[in-house]
């Protein structure tokens, strides 16, 4: 019913033919939506709640933007199509992420790398971290830079920082195999980490920083400690030796 009333709207000569109204009239409906219903529930919420709620609020957008194609594709069909304007899936997710996204992907950041850091220590809920990471990759519509601009590059920064202050200390209290070990075992937490919850193009960089972290700034602290029963050398291949087992 609501399909062929946009039909035949859509289908009258000049100046009857209410496509360019129609398509405005979408975008209106979809930014007074965010405005009156997403925005105060965001608002109003902190912290991993808040993470919760962009989750809900960002798949109940993508419900509500694929059941209004159904009555207004005949827009994307013709009048789009003719005058190479935005399709109204791609008006629809703009409108999220300019109202929403650049709203809150700031403090939506600082929480999930905040979980993150939590996690080299204890259980947290990788679901909800994989949820609002993939919106910083979705909302780029084919494209990684909203990923790597306003997520990735600052969690790897964080990252770094906290396995400086973690190799700081561990270097001056562990023996050589035991620090090793520890950085071996980092490498392959943070592999998995990147299976469980960031996107597969941030394992390398994340990798190569832990690296540096635990193994290349220390490495010439590591073979300085004593480590009966095996050779300098052997600890130097080692050292440089991790990072392309790990990622195999």
């Amino acid at each position: 019913m609501m399909y062929t009333i946009i039909f035949n709207m859509c289908n009258q000569k000049p100046p009857d033919d209410h496509s360019g109204r129609l398509y405005d009239k979408y975008r209106e409906i979809v930014q007074e939506y965010i405005s009156s219903m997403v925005l105060p529930s965001l608002r109003e919420k902190h912290g991993e709640f808040m993470l919760q709620e962009l989750v809900k609020c960002w798949m109940n957008h993508k419900v509500m933007v694929k059941w209004l194609y159904r009555f207004f594709n005949y827009l994307d069909r013709y009048f789009v199509y003719k005058w190479n304007l935005p399709s109204i899936n791609e008006v629809a997710l703009t409108c999220f992420r300019d109202m929403v996204y650049e709203e809150l992907k700031g403090k939506a950041k600082d929480v999930v790398i905040d979980l993150i850091n939590r996690e080299r220590g204890e259980m947290i809920d990788r679901a909800l971290l994989k949820n609002v990471i993939d919106i910083y990759v979705e909302i780029g519509m084919g494209q990684m830079n909203y990923y790597v601009n306003d997520f990735e590059n600052d969690m790897l920064a964080a990252t770094a920082a906290y396995y400086y202050r973690k190799a700081s200390n561990w270097i001056m209290k562990d023996s050589r195999p035991d620090y090793m070990l520890m950085a071996e075992y980092c490498l392959r937490k943070e592999k998995e980490r990147v299976s469980h919850y960031l996107h597969s193009s941030s394992e390398p960089k994340l990798l190569k920083n832990v690296q540096n972290e635990l193994l290349i700034i220390y490495s010439s602290q590591v073979l300085e400690k004593e480590y009966s029963g095996c050779s300098s050398l052997l600890i130097v291949n080692k050292v440089f030796d991790f990072t392309p087992r790990i990622m195999t």
